[in-house]
């Protein structure tokens, strides 16, 4: 199989993944449950994963990184914390559903879209600048199209923010592992990223880094001040209640170790060889519309096309059939295809990983062409 869908999981891992997962099983307990072994190397793995986590996306202090079971997880906590009926939010028009739909639950919220054209990054600045001129709760911006990898000037809104004083979240789904993410060179209120994608841990995994105090999603038990009737004050407790996934945080853990020793900017480099490679072989093919951007500092290795006389969704299946995996459709963002003018078809999207090859692209390239035909 040519797996092109790693903007939904990362499907290759590092064998370490796995291999510390199946450690977990039999060896970790919970942390903060105990004095016993298990529970001390729990406590031990625990630590290592927010530590590493912490150096590697500017965090000062390993508490503030709580670990959640996806990126939606994490923006629901951040979105519940800022916005409250009856306030205002900012967001860009290549927002997931992940932030939409929790938006959407809130009564009386006003949204405003900053819906610059796909790949116009000045535009989009300009955008969230005026839209800014009005109060704002909170912005809350993709720092990567999930479906176009078109990457926004998430610095520069973010500093839009810090001189208005309004709080930023980011969501880091498609850039964490291959961009840079730091947090304290944001100042962002939260960042939101999932473990499984380009930072190759389990799904179920993810992470929020929380640069101002949280309220909480869920309640219940954590191990400390249990006397106590509301969530516990510090970090992490407060957002972490319940058992802990250990075999998820074992796995996450190594696939931030492999991020971290591959580099991510070798990371990123190598797919965005893939990309162009993808977008020449695509721009070839008579019919065939492709969603590119040659500039480096705006495209990411998320490729969408479409194919006259093809439905999308139906091309997918075709590929499928014939052994390449890719995600056809709308992509939970109907917002980012409204703004880029593909609701009605909806796109194709190919999506790479440290694990994918060249040779991969020119069969990818060959089977769609014999498809197309």
């Amino acid at each position: 199989m040519i797996y092109f869908d790693a903007g939904a999981t990362t499907l290759q891992k590092p064998e370490a993944v796995a291999r510390a997962m199946y450690r977990a099983v039999g060896t970790l307990s919970s942390p903060g449950r105990g004095s016993y072994p298990a529970t001390r190397a729990a406590e031990e793995t625990d630590l290592r994963c927010r530590t590493l986590a912490a150096e590697l996306f500017g965090v000062t202090d390993p508490e503030r990184v709580v670990f959640t079971s996806s990126a939606t997880h994490g923006l629901n906590i951040a979105i519940r914390t800022l916005v409250k009926p009856g306030g205002r939010v900012v967001i860009s028009g290549y927002e997931h559903n992940a932030v939409t739909r929790p938006l959407h639950a809130i009564p009386g919220v006003e949204i405003a879209v900053a819906d610059a054209p796909l790949f116009d990054r000045e535009e989009m600045v300009r955008q969230f600048a005026q839209a800014l001129e009005t109060p704002a709760d909170a912005v809350i911006c993709t720092h990567v199209s999930n479906v176009f990898g078109c990457r926004l000037p998430v610095e520069r809104i973010a500093a839009l923010c810090r001189e208005r004083g309004v709080p930023f979240v980011l969501d880091a789904s498609q850039s964490a592992g291959t961009l840079p993410v730091d947090m304290a060179a944001l100042g962002a209120a939260f960042v939101a990223m999932p473990g499984h994608k380009g930072l190759y841990g389990p799904q179920g995994t993810g992470l929020l880094l929380c640069g101002m105090e949280p309220e909480p999603l869920l309640r219940g038990g954590t191990g400390s001040q249990s006397l106590l009737q509301v969530m516990p004050d510090q970090l992490p407790d407060r957002l972490e209640p319940g058992t802990h996934n250990m075999p998820g945080i074992a796995g996450l853990l190594e696939g931030l170790r492999f991020v971290k020793a591959r580099g991510t900017e070798r990371i990123a480099a190598h797919e965005r060889r893939l990309t162009r490679q993808l977008a020449a072989r695509l721009a070839g093919m008579p019919g065939v519309e492709v969603f590119f951007c040659p500039d480096d500092d705006s495209q990411t290795a998320v490729l969408s096309f479409r194919a006259e006389g093809w439905d999308c969704e139906e091309l997918g299946e075709a590929l499928a059939a014939r052994g390449a995996a890719v995600r056809a459709g709308l992509h939970c963002a109907p917002l980012a295809h409204r703004t880029a003018g593909t609701l009605d078809t909806g796109t194709v999207r190919c999506s790479f990983s440290a694990f994918n090859t060249a040779a991969q692209v020119e069969e990818f390239a060959r089977l769609l062409g014999q498809t197309l035909r």
